[in-house]
């Protein structure tokens, strides 16, 4: 099996491949042919007695190598670079067959930056109680696959999460959906997770229900007693209405 060495790199940078040959300072590129493969069949850069000989379009104006170590410089770097690549070095020796004296492969692990995420909470329902809501997180124009994870309260929870993304090597794009019972103000935190970055946002839900507490009617008794109370009170004041002026 081959030994492949990994290089990251994020979209837009500069980066190099190093291969696996040196040529030493007393021989040139002339005595060499250098091919630079991705994915095994497709020539990116090719050098033949010191004159490149082939290149792929899309890694036009993109690539070159360097004569002594033979690195691969690509900048700036897209998604689709993500891959393995090859480097193959034969040595041109005078009259007789090239032979081959390096031949391993490297993998470009390219990533793109997510965006920060964005969270929203919309009240769907409210109770003295609680108030339900829906809470939706997402982020957008990152590599690779991104995994998403969230927490209430420092309490983690799990997102009903989807990914769109045209391709395996197109950016992608994440939505999480909740929905909760808040029956105090908490804290909620949704992150992006990719290939070892974290971008997180976090905001503050507040339960909006209010709790009215309804008057309670008197009861038959109370009414039937007040009522007793006030026709004596009643009485009272007329017969002592008529006994005074007597007197």
């Amino acid at each position: 099996a081959l030994e492949k060495k990994v290089v990251e790199s994020k979209v837009g940078e500069k980066v190099g491949l190093p291969c696996c040959h040196e040529i030493p300072s007393s021989e040139s590129l002339r005595n060499y042919r250098v091919y630079w493969q991705k994915n095994t069949t497709e020539v990116v850069l090719a050098y033949a007695e010191g004159e490149k000989i082939s290149k792929h379009k899309r890694y036009e104006n993109r690539t070159e190598m360097d004569s002594r170590n033979l690195t691969l410089w690509i900048s700036p770097v897209e998604i689709l670079d993500n891959g393995p690549y090859q480097c193959v070095v034969q040595h041109l020796r005078f009259l007789q067959n090239p032979i081959v004296v390096c031949d391993k492969s490297v993998a470009l692990f390219v990533t793109a930056d997510f965006s920060k995420p964005n969270v929203t909470a919309e009240a769907s329902a409210n109770s003295c109680e609680s108030t339900e809501m829906v809470v939706r997180c997402s982020s957008h124009g990152g590599f690779p696959k991104p995994k998403i994870s969230g927490a209430l309260n420092n309490e983690s929870v799990v997102w009903n999460a989807s990914w769109v993304s045209e391709s395996s090597l197109s950016p992608y794009n994440v939505t999480g959906k909740l929905r909760l019972n808040v029956t105090k103000d908490v804290s909620i935190t949704c992150s992006i997770e990719y290939n070892g970055f974290v971008k997180s946002t976090s905001l503050l839900l507040k339960k909006t229900g209010i709790c009215i507490v309804p008057t309670v009617p008197p009861s038959y008794n109370v009414i039937t007693a007040s009522s007793i109370i006030i026709i004596i009170f009643l009485l009272a004041i007329t017969l002592a209405a008529r006994y005074f002026p007597r007197h």
